[in-house]
């Protein structure tokens, strides 16, 4: 049987440095693209390692040549100006989506975010009678990078329904090793490194998705997400941020506009301002 091969954007980003050796698998190659540096393969490991950018156009053909899905991860992950959100998210995404159209690629997963959805409020899922703020809620986007996010949920629409690919958008939480770097906030967004691996296999795996939106968490006690529309592609959180609970509890939780609202402090953090959050 031949192997899959897997091409990952953004591979040396944090999501894609978690996910390297989580999505390791008999029978399957990683391709890591990414213009950052990468480690070099360790015995054993099937990878193949590409410099390049998502903007690239032919840097992106040769990268999808041979691939079975993408993962794309690659982009700006924070608030940056107008100008490189639109260059490297928005642009940076359909060169990635037109690259494996033409590859003859069926299966595309894009990394979204919660601030694709940032200004709804927290209890919206709660107010509708649902177990969470369902995956597939309009965009109320809280930055430019936000805006972003919601364009390349829609491009993925597009080119499913245009181009018969099946694509997966996950609105991501907040994928670290631990949630401690967001503070309280965390125990609401955390996607565990093996939730997250959990989540993608589930995505590369599932039986003619077509489009599909999903939340990307994982099974918090805080949670305010709905994980129905990923369960129903065969993901299955065993994590909980709560365990952290005890090692945050002498941090300020957020109070105003960013505790009330899913994108918390990006909510009123400066627009097209680089910012750590």
């Amino acid at each position: 049987m031949a192997d899959q091969r897997v091409l990952i954007t953004g591979s040396a980003g944090v999501v894609g440095t978690l996910m390297r050796p989580r999505l390791r698998r008999e029978g399957r190659v990683l391709r890591l693209l990414d213009l950052a540096p990468q480690p070099p393969a360790e015995p054993g490991e099937a990878v193949e390692l590409l410099t390049g950018s998502v903007t690239d156009a032919k840097a992106m053909a040769a990268a999808c040549e041979g691939v079975d899905a993408v993962i794309h991860l690659g982009g700006h992950s924070r608030e940056n100006s107008w100008e490189a959100t639109l260059d490297v998210n928005i642009n940076g995404t359909h060169t990635v989506l037109e690259a494996a159209r033409e590859a003859g690629v069926s299966r595309v997963i894009l990394a979204s975010s919660n601030h694709a959805v940032g200004f709804r409020r927290n209890d919206e899922g709660s107010i509708a009678g649902a177990t969470g703020l369902p995956a597939d809620s309009s965009p109320r986007p809280d930055t430019y990078y936000g805006v972003s996010k919601a364009a390349i949920e829609a491009l993925g629409s597009l080119y499913h329904s245009r181009f018969g690919m099946d694509v997966i958008v996950i609105r991501i939480g907040s994928c670290f090793e631990t949630p401690l770097p967001l503070g309280p906030r965390g125990l609401t967004t955390w996607l565990s490194p093996g939730d997250g691996a959990r989540l993608f296999e589930a995505c590369l795996s599932a039986p003619s998705p077509g489009y599909r939106l999903i939340w990307g968490v994982s099974d918090n006690t805080r949670r305010i997400y709905s994980l129905a529309e990923a369960e129903a592609l065969g993901y299955q959180s065993l994590d909980d941020a709560e365990v952290y609970a005890d090692q945050l509890a002498d941090q300020p939780a957020p109070t105003g506009i960013a505790a009330e609202h899913v994108g918390g402090p990006f909510c009123t953090a400066p627009l097209g301002e680089f910012n750590p959050l």
